[in-house]
């Protein structure tokens, strides 16, 4: 059974497709893991209820053969974030712990028209605030590479499940690097793809106003192939969209597909430094780019030295302002972190208003927004000139590999940072709305998974995945985590 849960999701599919395999075994393989690995992760949250009746119906489909959905059978998990009707969804708050939604998310009425099975709901931080993954209703999520260590967040839950094997693939949001963190601590793949190009309806907090020009919705999984296909299905409706699975490709098609193209890389954005291992695993994916006749610069983008800055100016105040109207009058129902935000927003505009009142030059929160978001427009602008030529970037996810979970801060080189600012690299464009790949690329010395990020320009979300493979074949991509998969199967395909 351990065999099926090691599956790629495109594998998975072509095998029911072929009928191979039965989805009702599939289903039963990943309940399986869950019963047996999940108490030590806590990365699934709530299973559906319904996973073997749906697969039951996939088997039928399968048997009538036709027309057949890309995912179908295949079962996967959804950040509990992510509206699912008739399945409990919190958004790790305790105001939401027995919320049961009586309609789905966009991104998650496209995977079932796909076929796809919801398996269950991974965890999550609290209203998707920290890039770490503990919430009041369900408690911390472990690494599966190391228990003590966090699986990064906020979609921690989903990062932690695929990397060990209790869930194919699945969905995740991302404004502060929530996909592609995870991905990069648990040694699994992550899309953030481009801001407005998946349906984000469904998720809290919305996706709208100010965190909709940096937040997204997109796929995590354990290999490339896999977010190609999940992105396929979560763009299906999008006219603008250029799959890159359409006939399955082998990897000579990437190869002469990037041969040629220019890619810039960075280890150091100006900011914060990152460790030797994030430098070495940088290198490495520079070197299977050219390797496969990409041409590599050593360059730091324009603007990107200003990204962490600008993400507070554009993002911090507006979710602080809805934890502020959610929690009005409950505050003692927020965790920890919500907590400590909600008491730093409260303080900083009592200070802002008195600060307004005796001095009138004093910028008003939406002035300096505005400014902020002018300056992002012309970066942003400058940044895609830029990438006219050069259209790929290759940088560090974070400065580390996952942190001890409870870490506030990390050294550095001789210099001591907050945990939160260290992933500024990932931050940064989700302030320029770029879509962007995690994939590993490496170990830290202790064994912990380094994934690095390759960014394309907007809307060209394939030559990043293409990118993406390349690093994958060249390096070794997923790695299962010893405590918790079984030892490498052949390929049934």
């Amino acid at each position: 059974m351990d065999e099926l849960t090691e599956l790629s999701a495109t594998n998975l599919a072509a095998l029911i497709r072929a009928r191979t395999v039965s989805p009702v075994e599939v289903v039963n393989a990943y309940l399986h893991r869950v019963e047996q690995f999940n108490a030590e992760l806590n990365a699934v949250v709530t299973i559906a209820p319904d996973a073997l009746d749906r697969a039951r119906e996939a088997e039928a489909a399968a048997m009538r053969g036709g027309q057949l959905g890309p995912l179908l059978g295949v079962p996967v998990t959804i950040k509990d974030t992510i509206d699912t009707r008739g399945l409990r969804t919190s958004y790790g708050s305790r105001l939401y712990a027995n919320h049961v939604p009586d309609t789905d998310a966009h991104a998650v009425a496209l995977l079932k028209q796909a076929g796809a099975i919801i398996f269950g709901k991974t965890n999550a931080s609290e209203f998707a605030m920290a890039l770490d993954t503990d919430n009041p209703v369900f408690g911390r999520t472990s690494n599966p590479h190391e228990l003590n260590h966090t699986p990064g967040g906020s979609s921690g839950g989903e990062a932690a499940a695929i990397s060990a094997c209790l869930s194919a693939a699945g969905i995740g949001s991302d404004l502060s690097g929530s996909i592609r963190v995870p991905a990069h601590c648990c040694g699994v793949v992550g899309l953030k793809p481009t801001a407005g190009r998946v349906p984000s309806g469904g998720h809290q907090p919305p996706v709208a106003g100010a965190l909709a020009i940096g937040a997204s919705i997109g796929p995590l999984a354990r290999r490339v192939e896999d977010l190609a296909l999940l992105h396929d299905v979560l763009t299906a409706n999008d006219a603008h969209a250029r799959p890159l699975y359409q006939s399955s490709p082998g990897q000579e098609s990437y190869v002469q597909n990037l041969r040629g193209l220019r890619v810039a890389w960075y280890t150091d954005d100006g900011v914060v430094p990152v460790t030797t291992d994030t430098e070495r695993a940088v290198e490495a994916a520079v070197r299977a780019l050219e390797d496969a006749g990409l041409v590599s610069t050593p360059a730091r983008p324009p603007g990107v030295e200003r990204g962490p800055a600008l993400w507070f100016a554009l993002f911090a105040r507006a979710a602080a302002e809805f934890l502020d109207v959610t929690y009005d009058g409950r505050e003692r129902e927020a965790g920890s972190v919500v907590g400590r935000m909600l008491a730093s927003h409260r303080s900083s505009m009592q200070t802002s208003t008195t600060e307004s009142l005796r001095r009138t030059s004093t910028p008003t929160p939406t002035a300096e927004y505005s400014a902020a978001l002018d300056e992002r427009a012309e970066l942003r602008a400058c940044l895609i000139e830029w990438m006219n030529a050069t259209p790929l970037i290759v940088a560090p996810v974070g400065a580390t590999s996952a942190t001890r979970h409870d870490a506030q801060r990390i050294e550095i080189k001789g210099q001591s940072f907050g945990t939160f600012r260290a992933y500024g690299y990932a931050q940064t464009f989700n302030v320029f709305g770029f879509p962007s790949v995690c994939v590993p690329a490496g170990q830290s010395s202790d064994g912990l998974p380094i994934g690095v990020q390759i960014v394309a320009r907007p809307d060209a979300e394939y030559v990043a995945l293409g990118a993406a493979r390349v690093v994958e074949e060249a390096l070794g991509g997923w790695q299962r985590p010893r405590r918790f998969c079984s030892q490498p199967v052949d390929n049934p395909l």
